[in-house]
C-alpha cells in the first residue's frame, strides 16, 4: 500500500471469523433404513465425520440385512442404535434425539416416510425423528413407481409441511433396472442439505436475502464463437454456499458455468451480460445484500453474424467491432449491502479503489489473479478487502468457502448498523 492513498488502515487479517468446516462440531444422528442404497451411507457417514461432525448411526432390522451395525461402528465411534430393548442406554431413541443437532436419514425407504407422516413408530429410526426438535434431512430411495405414487407424494408434502428438507432422490438406472427418479442423492448433495437445515435453525443470515453473480458472460460473434474470459463461477458459489449455510435466502445468478447445482439456492442461468443484469435487476429488487462476484464481459461484438463466419480466400485477418457493455453493479440501483469484485493482474489498490467509487460499492473484494492460488480455476483465493469508509483489510490465502464467510460476515456487520 502507498502512502498517498486515502486506504491508510491495512489490517492484516490472520484467519477468518468464523469455523473452517461448516459442521465442525456438530452432533449428526444418521438414520439407515431398509433399502439396497444403505451401503452407501457409509460413505454418507465417513463424509460427515471428514466434515468435523460428531455421528451416532441409528439403524432399523431391515436396515441390517444390507449392511452391519460394526460398519457404522467402525466409523462414529460409538455404538449404532438397532432396537430399543438391547440399545446400550435407556430411552436411547429419546437420549440421541435429545443430543442430536440434526437427524439424517438416508436412505429413507418409502415405508419410512409413509411412517414419519403419520407419525407411525415401529424402529428405533421414526422413534427417534419423533422424538427431536432438531431439524430433520430425509433422502429418499425406492424405485420410481413408489416415489411417483400419489401416497407418497402426499406423504412427502405433508412432511415438508412440517419443515422437512428433502435431498434428492436423484434419476437414473435403479436397482430394478428401470430408469427414473428415486436414486439415493450423492453424498455431497444430502451434505448440502444438512448444512441448509442447520443454517435455517439460527443462522445469523435467516430471514435475510442475499443475491449473488458468479462466472464469466459469452457475447456471441457468431453461433459457435463468444467473447469471453476463464472464470469459472467457483468463487461466487462458494459465497452462495456460505450465506445458505447461516441461513439465508440465496439467489445466484451465473453465467455459462460447469458448476452443479446446489441445494436450497435458487439458481438463474443466463449468458450475456443482457441476460445477467435483467435477472440480477429483479433479484435485487427486494435483496438485504448484493455480492457481484462475476466477471461479465466488458465488449460485445457490435453485431453478431447469424451463421458461422468461414476462412474465405486469403483474408488472414478477422476484424470484429467491439461496443461497451453496459456496467451491471454500476447500473443496478440498490439491492443493499452492495459489494463488488475487482480481478486484477497489476495496480491492484488503485484499480480497485477507483471501482469502489464509481460503483458506488460498500466494499469491494480485489485479489491478484496472476498470484499462485487465487486466479481462475482455483479452490483458493487472496484477497483484500476494501471498504467505502478506508477501512483495508488483507487476508491469507483462504479457501474461496471461507473467504465468502468473511466477507458475509462484514456485510451482516454493515446490515445491522444500519437497521
Amino acid at each position: 500500500m502507498t502512502g498517498d492513498s486515502d486506504f491508510e488502515m491495512l489490517i492484516e487479517t490472520g484467519q477468518t471469523d468464523r469455523p473452517r468446516l461448516p459442521l465442525s462440531g456438530r452432533r449428526i444422528a444418521l438414520g439407515v433404513t431398509g433399502s439396497i442404497a444403505a451401503y452407501k451411507a457409509a460413505d454418507l457417514c465417513s463424509k460427515l465425520r471428514q466434515a468435523g461432525a460428531e455421528v451416532e448411526a441409528i439403524m432399523t432390522p431391515a436396515a441390517t440385512q444390507f449392511i452391519t451395525p460394526l460398519t457404522f461402528q467402525s466409523l462414529t465411534g460409538h455404538d449404532v442404535v438397532v432396537d430399543m430393548f438391547t440399545a446400550h442406554e435407556a430411552e436411547a431413541h429419546v437420549e440421541v434425539a435429545r443430543r442430536a443437532d440434526a437427524l439424517v436419514i438416508a436412505p429413507a425407504t418409502a415405508d419410512c416416510i409413509a411412517n414419519l407422516a403419520n407419525g407411525q413408530t415401529p424402529d428405533m429410526v421414526t422413534l427417534t425423528a419423533l422424538a427431536t426438535e432438531a431439524p430433520v434431512v430425509v433422502a429418499p430411495a425406492m424405485d420410481n413407481q413408489m416415489w411417483e405414487h400419489i401416497a407418497t407424494r402426499t406423504n412427502v408434502a405433508t412432511l415438508q409441511g412440517r419443515g422437512v428438507v428433502f435431498a434428492g432422490p436423484g434419476e437414473g438406472r435403479l436397482a430394478s433396472g428401470r430408469y427414473g427418479a428415486g436414486r439415493l442423492a450423492e453424498p455431497a448433495d444430502i451434505v448440502a442439505a444438512l448444512r441448509q437445515a442447520l443454517g435455517k435453525r439460527g443462522g445469523d443470515f435467516t430471514g435475510r436475502r442475499v443475491v449473488v453473480s458468479a462466472g464469466p458472460t459469452q457475447e456471441p460473434v457468431d453461433p459457435v464463437r463468444f467473447v469471453g474470459n476463464r472464470s469459472t463461477g467457483k468463487m461466487g458459489l462458494a459465497i452462495a454456499e456460505a450465506a445458505r449455510d447461516r441461513g439465508a435466502e440465496v439467489t445466484l445468478v451465473a453465467g455459462p458455468v460447469s458448476l452443479p447445482e446446489q441445494p436450497g439456492i435458487t439458481r438463474i442461468d443466463v449468458t450475456t451480460v443482457a441476460e445477467m443484469l435483467s435477472a440480477l435487476e429483479t433479484a435485487t429488487s427486494t435483496s438485504d445484500a448484493i455480492v457481484m462476484a462475476a466477471a461479465p464481459a466488458d465488449f460485445r461484438p457490435a453485431s453478431a453474424a447469424g451463421q458461422k463466419i468461414k476462412k474465405e480466400g486469403g483474408n488472414q485477418a478477422l476484424e470484429i467491432q467491439l461496443v461497451k457493455n453496459p456496467d451491471i453493479i454500476g447500473t443496478l440501483p440498490g439491492g443493499g449491502v452492495r459489494v463488488g469484485f475487482a480481478a486484477e493482474t497489476h495496480d491492484l489498490e488503485r484499480y480497485a479503489v477507483e471501482k469502489l467509487a464509481a460503483k458506488r460499492l460498500d466494499m469491494i473484494v480485489a485479489n491478484d489473479v496472476t498470484a499462485a492460488g487465487s486466479g481462475f480455476g482455483t479452490e483458493t483465493n487472496q484477497v483484500t478487502i476494501f471498504h467505502a469508509d478506508g477501512d483495508v483489510e488483507a487476508f491469507p490465502l483462504m479457501s474461496k468457502y471461507e473467504v465468502g464467510h468473511a466477507i458475509l460476515d462484514r456485510v451482516l456487520s454493515r446490515i445491522q448498523t444500519h437497521q
